[in-house]
């Protein structure tokens, strides 16, 4: 299977690309494909709702997701990732799930899988709330199949975050992907 793991994350060595790591040692070695797109650090301009492509591209900004739609549409699996700052996905990579209006259809056509990997230092039971519901959103828009998710609760920093259960969850997620 071929993954293509969306990290969001403007603090390349923070808890959710920590997580990011174990999850993909673990679908590395089951034996499948990853590639990362790195949203918080690429050139992702926002959708500007022109809909110039009609939801089916291509979008009229020339930037880094024409690339990425390319690579997005030939995987089988979506893994989101996201630190959780203010009680929904980071800023970076929504701006690029916002980019997927240029390829919806395609997007709901192949019945992906998907799965998402998230951190925050907050560890009540109502941190994630938000964020579980916009990825379900997602998962039921785009015609995706939930293969799981790690609410990565008091990962506020990665030292917190390698002393958890979260790595490891991370990790078996990945590895347990059939």
């Amino acid at each position: 299977m071929k993954i293509v793991v969306l990290e969001g994350s403007p603090n390349k060595n923070g808890s959710s690309n920590m997580l990011a790591n174990e999850f993909i040692r673990g679908a590395q070695e089951a034996g499948h494909t990853v590639q990362v797109i790195n949203a918080a650090h690429s050139d992702i301009h926002p959708c500007t709702g022109c809909i110039h492509c009609g939801y089916e591209g291509p979008c009229v900004q020339k930037d880094d997701v024409e690339q990425f739609r390319r690579e997005i549409l030939d995987a089988d699996m979506l893994m989101f990732v996201t630190p959780l700052y203010y009680y929904g996905m980071s800023a970076q990579l929504k701006t690029l799930i916002d980019r997927f209006c240029a390829f919806n259809s395609s997007i709901q056509r192949k019945h992906m899988k998907s799965a998402m990997l998230a951190a925050a230092w907050n560890s009540d039971d109502w941190t994630f709330e938000a964020l579980e519901a916009h990825y379900q959103t997602l998962v039921r828009y785009l015609n995706l199949r939930d293969m799981g998710a790690v609410w990565g609760r008091g990962c506020g920093s990665p030292s917190m975050t390698k002393h958890s259960r979260h790595p490891q969850q991370a990790y078996e997620l990945g590895r347990n992907l059939k």
